[in-house]
């Protein structure tokens, strides 16, 4: 018993010290309060404290996810991911398009044309649109944010419900025979696309260096909506009163799933500027499942990516993928209310 205790406390301490970064909290609590002469206790200070925290835990640790994942990444270049979607059917392929979202660390817009690539290739719509979905949505990066901001429990079942969301979006629209509204220019001739180019053979040395690009594309992208977040978290946390939050998003307010939802599909981050938002909320007493579907709203409908996805799909298929997505994001946002407190 002693052994494992031992083994427990051991992944513990990895947790707090690795994932939430306990000594960098301790380390710029001494700095608001030493160097600055800030109350960590009031709100100035508290913020000054929740900005600085969150902004280099999460610069820190979206790095070393990034490059990681794209070192990883370099070993699927677009024509293989074409190939291994293209040996499955049905619901398997929803499946594995949605996998696959989940381990490409791009923002709902820089999809698409992944999207259209896809499309063009002759893979099914619902295949592509699972993977739309689940891109922006769910990957490893956010998942180890998750589990350093709220708990392991939290991330796990944040993924679930991702990919099961991104599956059964793209089924629906394959059973709904979606691929004609597709627009022309899209799905090509038959066959377009499809034409099998043979594999560049990259070095460890090549491997690194698209790590490196990978990296520095996305933290130039991701960089002024992540401290904006954190901002706004660090404002939400030490400034506006929690009787005004709960009045509006509290869980005795039947409507807070749908609030949240609408609030998050105009504006335009991805999942790591949502973070410290919800992170703030959670503090306040907002329930998880308002904070999550605020999260996938904001990553998965956010108003850029509807006007760029206008540009090659139908209206009526733009309508049908948004209203599943939403009317999904609340049904999830309402069970995790629910049965949020098993995860807590």
């Amino acid at each position: 018993m002693g052994f494992w205790n031992a083994i427990g406390s051991f992944f513990s301490f990895l947790d707090d010290q690795l994932l939430r970064m306990q000594w960098l909290s301790d380390l710029v609590r001494l700095l608001v309060e030493r160097v600055f002469g800030l109350d960590t206790a009031l709100p100035l200070g508290g913020s000054v404290h929740f900005f600085l925290y969150d902004a280099v835990k999460i610069l820190l640790l979206l790095s070393a996810l990034i490059f990681g994942i794209s070192y990883v990444q370099s070993y699927f270049p677009p024509e293989r991911t074409r190939r291994i979607l293209g040996r499955f059917h049905g619901i398997g392929a929803n499946l594995v398009g949605a996998l696959l979202g989940t381990v490409t660390p791009f923002c709902s817009c820089s999809s698409i044309p992944l999207f259209i690539g896809f499309t063009r290739a002759g893979l099914p719509v619902g295949v592509t649109f699972s993977f739309l979905i689940s891109s922006p949505l769910v990957d490893l990066a956010s998942v180890l944010l998750l589990a350093s901001i709220f708990n392991w429990r939290i991330a796990f079942a944040y993924v679930v419900v991702g990919v099961v969301l991104a599956v059964a979006g793209g089924s629906l629209l394959d059973a709904l025979k979606m691929d004609r509204y597709v627009e022309p220019f899209v799905r090509g001739t038959p066959g377009e696309g499809a034409v099998e180019l043979p594999e560049e053979r990259l070095t460890k040395r090549d491997r690194v260096r698209f790590a490196s690009d990978q990296l520095r594309d996305i933290l130039q992208r991701v960089w002024p909506y992540l401290l904006g977040g954190v901002a706004i978290g660090a404002a939400i946390h030490d400034w506006i009163p929690e009787s005004w939050i709960l009045a509006v998003l509290g869980q005795r307010n039947v409507f807070s799933v749908a609030i949240a939802t609408l609030v998050g599909v105009p504006m335009y981050a991805d999942i790591f500027g949502t973070l410290p938002i919800a992170e703030a909320l959670v503090g306040k007493g907002v329930g998880i499942g308002t904070v999550l579907a605020f999260m996938m709203a904001v990553t998965a409908l956010s108003l850029p990516s509807m006007i760029l996805l206008k540009k090659v799909v139908k209206t009526r298929l733009l309508v049908s993928f948004a209203g599943f997505v939403t009317l999904g994001i609340m049904v999830v946002g309402y069970l995790f209310n629910a049965f949020g407190a098993l995860l807590a």
